[in-house]
């Protein structure tokens, strides 16, 4: 069996140096909160306000900093704020709607860069081989809890020696599978 660990991702944000240091001040730097379950990601101390045509919510960064700057939210959040966002894979940013970011020292108005996450399991190549999948293969996830089960669809693998092995979902999908805290996922090719 298949069975892969599955970790709620909520709302966040990655931005660039120079976004970084619109919104923080010269030379800022990101400083580590925690660490997250992806070798070398982490959530930063910084937050900052995301701020739509309807209104704004707080975010977390995480870093490091990355070359271009992204928004991910939950569909529920982002109707909230009043942007249409696509479902999209992190870094496919292209054509999407953009937001204005506020910082302590500054804010950043983005033209592009915000998605809802498309749920992803992040493999190495030998834990793909081992599970009989390959980068970009889409495939479906079955969640057991109690009362709230249910089989995720249209998931796509990404597969790199740079990972480890976890799905993400985001917090629309932890609630509708009613999941508190990490649990096990089986993988149905």
């Amino acid at each position: 069996m298949n069975k892969i660990l599955v970790e709620t991702s909520a709302r966040h944000v990655h931005v660039n140096q120079e976004t970084l240091e619109a919104l923080f001040g010269a030379g800022a730097e990101l400083t580590v909160k925690k660490m997250l379950s992806q070798p070398g990601q982490f959530a930063s101390e910084q937050k900052v306000t995301i701020v739509g045509p309807k209104g704004e919510m707080p975010a977390s960064i995480l870093g490091p900093c990355r070359k271009d700057n992204q928004v991910e939210l939950s569909l529920t959040e982002a109707r909230k704020l009043g942007i249409a966002a696509p479902v999209r894979e992190s870094g496919d940013i292209a054509g999407t709607p953009g937001c204005k970011l506020v910082g302590p020292a500054g804010e950043v108005e983005l033209d592009c860069g915000v998605i809802a996450a498309k749920r992803h399991i992040h493999l190495t190549p030998e834990t793909a081989a081992e599970f009989g999948v390959q980068d970009k293969q889409i495939v479906s996830v079955k969640i057991d809890t109690d009362g709230r089960s249910l089989v995720f669809g249209d998931v796509i693998i990404r597969v790199s020696a740079s990972y480890a092995p976890a799905m993400h979902i985001d917090t629309d999908e932890c609630n509708a599978a009613g999941i508190a805290g990490n649990v096990e996922g089986e993988i149905i090719l």
